[in-house]
């Protein structure tokens, strides 16, 4: 029986988010040793549940699942943290005999002491593993670099946004992996980078937009040339690396020239596409104005410029205030808040009590001061539920404790972890059906999209001050090359 190693070290950071991502905050969202992680992935449509599905069709190989960790987007990972599960990992793989290693990463982490945390980790796996054969499964919002795919046997990004494709990344991947290991093919990579800064509010792949251009035109050089992947990165542009921007990775069958052909072809039209990525979006005012002259139905305003799956800390104002001054008379949510405070101050209080509170602006004075509201506590949970959406369907999340209250007839969710509200049940564990509602306001971007849909009539994206607002020029960067600075 073959062995396979399976480890998983992901996160995606932001430069600008206010702190660094902590142990706790891996411990929050999922830091899981050998047998949890088959515990806890086991049914899912994630990476970790494709592993297991894989292995239980080829009864020739076996898993040995070392850390699985990763935590919601954040700023970069403290030092201490990021070599505690990295030392993990590199732990769990000395010693053995492995017939192959597969890592699941992000591509845009980023450590305290290293902008490029993705390669180091890949570079060290690959000192303790030797010539053993390595496949990788990235997101595509990856900033890469071309050492990570030279240390890699092979490697496979995520071809949708919202990132419903997880599992069948990781299915690929293993697929190609293993048929390596067996001589069937001899998998070579070429990395070509796109000399552009693309905002990743555009980079939905449903549509008809510029990144389902992309998708379509790289699944068509795949076939016409017979190569193993091609995957398009629109990079993470909130993570201040050298490696920032598009790139396009592909992978051929023992062919390394028609690799780097297929990979510059695929490049060349993703900058001839690079002004369509570019778009401007209203404020928060302009938006809940259109969503409320907006045909009957819910209508959802999008807080880009907060959303957790960027970076965003759950407590810029911006959007809530537009909200509580625009006083709609119609069904209105708003989700959500992170604030340990008045979550643990409801709980004390219980259903029915009055707060008098602030709310956002607590965590950081650069987007805007708290605003000051009086809020009727109407439910309290312990913050757990499944996700019932296409992506990672069935996979437990975890808000902490949860405060709904009601303020001047706004539901408004508080939460203790800062965690996208990208799945239906964030909402349905409140009692908040969308298809109720008129108006709902949300901290998210994309993700959202793919379980929200059949609920909502329409989506409207602003923008406001925050961690991840379009406007790049709010950022100082540092290691961004220079044909990329924002001007």
């Amino acid at each position: 029986m073959k062995r396979l190693a399976v480890a998983k070290f992901a996160h995606e950071s932001n430069s600008f988010t206010p702190g660094e991502t902590t142990e706790a905050d891996f411990r929050a969202y999922g830091w899981h040793l050998g047998n949890e992680a088959p515990q806890r992935y086991a049914g899912t449509r994630t990476s970790m549940g494709a592993v297991l599905d894989f292995t239980a069709a080829h009864p020739d190989w076996q898993a040995t699942f070392l850390t699985c960790a990763s935590a919601n987007p954040a700023g970069p990972v403290a030092d201490a943290v990021y070599e505690k599960i990295l030392g993990e990992i590199l732990d769990g793989l000395r010693g053995q005999q492995w017939d192959a290693v597969y890592l699941c990463l992000h591509g845009a982490m980023l450590r305290a002491s290293n902008p490029m945390a993705d390669e180091e980790i890949i570079e060290r796996v690959r000192k303790v593993i030797g010539r053993t054969p390595l496949g990788i499964s990235y997101d595509l919002h990856g900033n890469l670099g071309e050492k990570q795919i030279k240390a890699a046997t092979v490697a496979v990004g995520y071809k949708t946004h919202p990132h419903v494709d997880m599992y069948e990344t990781t299915e690929k991947t293993l697929r190609l992996l293993t048929r390596a290991v067996d001589g069937k093919i001899r998998p070579v990579g070429a990395l070509a980078r796109v000399e552009a800064l693309f905002p990743s509010v555009n980079m939905r792949t449903t549509g008809d937009g510029p990144m389902a251009e992309m998708e379509a035109i790289a699944q068509a050089a795949e076939k016409k040339y017979g190569v193993l992947d091609v995957t398009v990165f629109g990079g993470f542009p909130y993570a201040d690396t050298p490696y920032a921007g598009g790139s396009i990775m592909v992978h051929a069958d023992g062919d390394e020239a028609l690799a780097q052909k297929v990979a510059r072809e695929v490049a060349d039209e993703m900058l001839r596409l690079a002004p369509k990525f570019q778009m401007e979006l209203p404020t928060p005012d302009e938006a809940i104005r259109k969503a409320l002259a907006s045909p009957p139905g819910c209508a959802v305003v999008l807080e880009n410029s907060d959303n957790p799956g960027s970076g965003g800390i759950g407590d810029t104002p911006g959007l809530f205030r537009a909200l509580i001054d625009a006083e709609p008379d119609v069904p209105t949510a708003f989700a959500f808040f992170r604030d340990e405070a008045v979550v643990a101050e409801a709980h004390k209080a219980g259903v029915g009590a009055v707060l008098d509170i602030t709310l956002g602006g607590k965590l950081s004075d650069l987007f805007g001061p708290p605003v000051a509201v009086k809020g009727r506590v109407t439910m309290l949970t312990d913050g757990r539920f499944k996700n019932v959406g296409p992506m990672s369907t069935h996979l437990e999340v975890s808000l902490g404790r949860t405060a709904l209250l009601d303020v001047n007839g706004i539901k408004v969710i508080l939460t203790e972890h800062c965690v996208s509200p990208n799945d239906p049940g964030f909402l349905l564990m409140h009692g908040i059906d969308p298809s109720k509602l008129r108006l709902l306001c949300v901290k998210a971007k994309n993700h959202i999209r793919a379980g929200i849909l059949p609920y909502v009539k329409t989506m409207i994206d602003c923008d406001a001050p925050g961690p991840a607002t379009i406007d790049m020029r709010n950022f100082r960067f540092r290691h961004l090359p220079q044909a990329l600075m924002p001007n």
